[in-house]
């Protein structure tokens, strides 16, 4: 037996205790601090500086190469770059790139070019370390995708402005209407909202689905549409938040936003998408441009 008396050792454990408890506390507050700080600045704060980032990668697992693939005569990088500077809240447009050939290619057609990390996950966190590369300050940040060639500068200016006016989202997004034929499309991402406009979920799933495993033709499912926003004070800590099981099985980097509890604004568009996910889409959206005498 220990000769400490009995009482000391109580004492030593309820200080310890009590320790552990004021830790915690302070911890919790520092929380709770840190999130007002951010709810009070994004309520009070009107966004208003705004660069436009398209995170573009040579090593893609469906399509190697793919901002470099000419589409008309022209790399499919450079038909994105010059739609995204035809829209009226962008005060900049700059490609991230951890490849020197799309750098190349880019600074080649006048583009700006920020070079960042092999190691970056997706394209949230290319545009989060290139926004920290840039010399400016920015209040948002639009990750534009580099596959929808054909994107229309009208819908950057709706999302900048769907964030400029809704202070509790750090993200938001667009969605059109969805094809009958893009419903079982794993490559086709949908998405649910709810009555005042933010996101629910995505899936590269059918969403929402019914009892009789086929689509419902009078249901109007929505397409997102690749192209986002964000605070850029979100964007920061963005690639820090850890990865969440519905991210991972889905892969989809919106659903690490939704699942740790963050609000995404969503606007629907009438847009018809030409994604380039695969090399056979290439024919598909060239065919489209012939049509509609697009240059």
């Amino acid at each position: 037996m220990s000769g400490e008396p009995s009482c000391t050792r109580l004492d030593r454990v309820i200080f310890m205790s009590t320790k552990s408890a004021i830790l915690h506390a302070a911890a919790v507050a520092t929380a709770l601090a840190a999130g007002y700080y951010y709810y009070r600045r994004s309520a009070t704060v009107f966004r208003s500086r705004v660069v436009g980032i398209i995170p573009a990668r040579f090593a893609s697992s469906r399509f190697e190469g793919k901002p470099l693939v000419e589409i008309l005569g022209k790399p499919m990088i450079q038909r994105t770059w010059e739609r995204a500077k035809l829209a009226t809240t962008l005060d900049r447009v700059v490609v991230a790139t951890d490849d020197e050939r799309i750098a190349e290619c880019c600074r080649g057609f006048g583009a700006d070019v920020i070079m960042t990390a092999e190691s970056c996950r997706n394209g949230a966190e290319r545009c989060s370390e290139a926004l920290q590369k840039l010399e400016k300050k920015y209040d948002i940040v639009v990750n534009i995708q580099g596959d929808e060639p054909l994107i229309e500068p009208e819908i950057i200016d709706g999302i900048v402005k769907a964030l400029q006016t809704t202070p509790d989202a750090v993200f938001s997004t667009c969605v059109t209407s969805l094809k009958p034929e893009d419903a079982f499309d794993p490559n086709r991402v949908k998405c649910v909202v709810d009555n005042r406009g933010y996101a629910i979920y995505f899936s590269r799933g059918l969403i929402p689905f019914n009892k009789s495993g086929k689509v419902n033709p009078k249901f109007p499912y929505n397409l997102h549409l690749g192209i986002q926003s964000y605070d850029s004070e979100f964007l920061k800590i963005y690639p820090d938040l850890t990865p969440t099981p519905l991210q991972l099985e889905e892969d989809l980097e919106q659903l690490k936003v939704l699942e740790n509890g963050y609000k995404m604004k969503v606007i629907k568009v009438d847009h018809d998408a030409h994604g380039v996910d695969t090399p056979e889409d290439v024919a598909k959206i060239e065919n489209f441009m012939r049509e509609r005498n697009l240059s």
